[in-house]
């Protein structure tokens, strides 16, 4: 069962041990033949010792170098057949173990990135990417570390503990409670040192994200940086931002360099205590020198699963601070959910009722109360100035976001009761702010649609959009591959990109938020045209500081202040003399203008 107590965070992840237990109990059994097979080891040198001892005991008659020589070859050949042995066992407890903590590692990276999936626009608008990138990279790594190698380690050294004290305590409980004696001291330290990594760790996972944010910033913005000649001062904030994140490391690798002198000290002196009583009773007769070398051989077998002991508190302690970061992430239940799983196809109208909305981080009221209808085959018109609210009627047409107050109605249904994903794929979107991926021409027109294109669509989408003439100057065509965001393009080249990938599917609803702003008249006019003939029978909805954009909607809203201030069509809203036609006049005189530069 998942806890999702912020003390317990690594408990989310029993339902992968659970998922992969057979490869769990594989790794763990070879793990215990691979230390039963290693405390042959101190009993065969033991047995080796005890018989070298009596054929070199003074007065002893076979004392011939053929009989020493036999008896080292003998147990030489056991210990080396053991060691082959425990050798294979520890091949495949890697190949069990490490294997499960990579399955994990992908099982747990999928949930995450689909979890990225179901989360909404506002979640986006207040998480910086270089912290999910950092929650998906190096928190899954460290994850993985926990799962993989600090799991293995961790049974390692439970296993190796039980068999090698079964085999201490069974030749003498004396000397054994002698050797284990200073093991309290070192549970103590792992108590507190336990406390200081965990803290730490939180420290340094937070300090990376910050540093991956500004790297991501940074190579966003780098045209912007180098235009300013701002080069200097970044690299200064960035020397700041490591030089934080180097004090938070080399405080925690302070911490790790504590473990290994302190285990050495510890082994060392049980090693004293295992001589110096142990050389007591081999006087008194009640052991053999060879009881004593097997005893040191012990305490060595311990020193390394004990040295790891250390190891595996660190990576257990990262890996917490690491899941409670991603447990919080994916706690995180999205507000845009689809209520419905029933099909759904637009057949009427889309009716705006007194619709208010507000951004929750700051909760100023950027729209309404609009209302308006919109009937199927119409068009709409949205202008504006700047900060209107013009996007946000077509973030809330895609329910990117829900509406504040009012309703937002598509056939006489709230659109929250709507089949989401079925709306949104009837709908061919051009963004203000386009994006593009770093892929080729043809794959991201063809992004906006699932079904298999023909070459002869994919041109048509792009002569529609006028970019056709564009792509046919480029040496690979529709293969030319664009760099990341599309910066091998222009704006004005982006734009009619993304125009194309949006009338490529042949949607219902057409909806263009300002895609023309970096176009020049000419080719303005060009997409316009175009447009006019493709959305005769398609629902559209244009939105556009320009008034030659909208100039042929059914209607048109002018938006002030996130209120409609003029609505009609083009001829009624100029005979208002209003706002609308006050921007018509001023941007004739800015075209005429331009043509005679021209």
């Amino acid at each position: 069962m998942v806890q999702t107590k912020q003390g317990r965070p690594l408990q989310r992840l029993n339902k992968y041990f659970w998922k992969y237990r057979s490869l769990l109990f594989l790794g763990s059994l070879f793990v215990v033949l691979s230390n039963v097979f290693s405390v042959y080891v101190p009993i065969y040198v033991r047995e080796a010792f005890d018989k070298l001892a009596i054929y070199l005991k003074p007065g002893h008659t076979a004392t011939n170098s053929s009989s020493i020589g036999g008896i080292l070859l003998y147990y030489s050949s056991l210990i080396l057949g053991t060691a082959i042995i425990r050798g294979v066992f520890m091949y495949y407890m890697r190949q069990t173990l490490i294997v499960m903590s990579r399955h994990v590692e992908y099982d747990l990276k999928n949930e995450i990135y689909n979890k990225y999936q179901e989360l909404d626009t506002a979640f986006y608008r207040s998480h910086s990417t270089g912290d999910l990138m950092n929650r998906i990279s190096e928190d899954v790594g460290r994850v993985r570390m926990y799962v993989g190698p600090a799991v293995l380690y961790a049974v390692n050294l439970v296993a190796m503990f039980a068999v090698v004290l079964f085999c201490m305590f069974s030749v003498d409980t004396e000397l054994a409670f002698w050797a284990l004696a200073p093991l309290p001291v070192l549970a103590v330290s792992i108590f507190f040192v336990n406390n200081l990594i965990e803290k730490r760790s939180d420290e340094m996972q937070s300090k990376l994200s910050d540093i991956t944010s500004f790297v991501q910033e940074a190579f966003s913005g780098l045209r912007v940086i180098k235009a300013f000649a701002k080069e200097k001062n970044i690299v200064q904030a960035f020397e700041g931002e490591t030089e934080n994140y180097r004090k938070k490391t080399m405080a925690s690798a302070l911490v790790d360099a504590l473990w290994f002198p302190a285990i050495v000290l510890l082994i060392g002196l049980s090693n004293i205590l295992v001589i110096y009583v142990g050389g007591l009773k081999v006087i008194s007769g009640q052991i053999t020198i060879g009881n004593i070398a097997e005893f040191i051989i012990y305490l060595n077998m311990l020193s390394f699963p004990v040295t790891a002991l250390g190891w595996v508190a660190s990576i257990r302690q990262r890996a917490k601070a690491s899941q409670l970061r991603i447990n919080e992430f994916l706690q995180i239940k999205p507000d845009i959910t689809s209520q419905s799983d029933a099909p759904f196809v637009f057949e009427k109208e889309i009716v705006f009722e007194h619709v208010q909305f507000s951004y929750v981080t700051d909760g100023k009221q950027v729209l309404g109360p609009l209302s308006f209808k919109l009937q199927k085959g119409g068009s709409l018109g949205i202008v504006g100035t700047t900060g209107s609210g013009k996007s946000t009627v077509a973030s809330l047409l895609l329910r990117l976001y829900d509406v504040s107050s009012g309703q937002l109605l598509v056939d006489g249904k709230n659109i929250n009761e709507i089949n989401l994903e079925a709306w949104r794929t009837q709908i061919g979107y051009v963004p203000q702010d386009v994006f593009l991926f770093s892929d080729s021409i043809a794959n991201n027109i063809a992004f906006g649609t699932s079904a298999t294109l023909s070459q002869n669509e994919l041109e048509q989408a792009a002569k529609d959009a006028a970019l056709w003439g564009n792509i046919e100057n480029f040496p690979q065509g529709m293969e030319t591959m664009l760099g990341e965001r599309g910066i091998t393009l222009s704006g004005g080249q982006k734009q009619r990109l993304s125009i194309a990938r949006a009338i490529l599917g042949n949607p219902e609803i057409l909806v263009l938020d300002d895609c023309l702003s970096a176009m020049d008249t000419e080719t303005e006019h060009q997409i316009l045209a175009n447009l006019n003939r493709l959305k005769q029978g398609r629902t559209s909805v244009i939105i556009s500081h320009r008034i030659s954009s909208v100039m042929a909607c059914n209607e048109i809203l002018v938006l002030e202040n996130g209120q409609v201030a003029e609505r009609g069509n083009h001829q009624q809203l100029l005979e208002l003399n209003g706002r609308y036609q006050s921007m018509y006049e001023k941007q004739m005189r800015e075209e005429k203008s331009n043509l005679e530069i021209r």
